[in-house]
């Protein structure tokens, strides 16, 4: 969760019990509680909002595909570096150039 293992969510916890004291700690973790409790009930009501909007392809939708934190741009940029260069296939010119504008001027007979 958020990124933290339980060592850390340990120093948190402890950090938090020394800076708010004992009179104002159970005000604090009955506060947290209301507040995932609300985080919850929100993702929740979006997730179904979703599920009517979209109808029954909801679920064919491949969310772990969609998922931003696949995308680690250290080994985007690495792979994009380390590749072989592509050269673009060359292009022909067309048969029949479309001109656009005026057309050029008729060309003058050396003196």
């Amino acid at each position: 969760m958020f990124g933290l293992d339980p060592t850390k969510f340990f120093l948190l916890a402890i950090l938090a019990a020394f800076l708010l004291g004992p009179s104002r700690m159970t005000a604090a973790a009955a506060w947290l509680g209301g507040a995932v409790r609300q985080l919850r009930a929100f993702t929740e009501a979006a997730k179904q909002r979703a599920r009517d909007e979209i109808g029954e392809e909801f679920d064919d939708i491949p969310w772990k595909a969609l998922d931003p934190r696949q995308y680690d741009p250290r080994r985007i940029i690495a792979d994009a570096i380390l590749a072989p260069p592509t050269v673009p296939p060359a292009l022909d010119p067309p048969e029949n150039p479309v001109r656009h504008g005026p057309a050029p001027a008729p060309k003058s007979p050396a003196s």
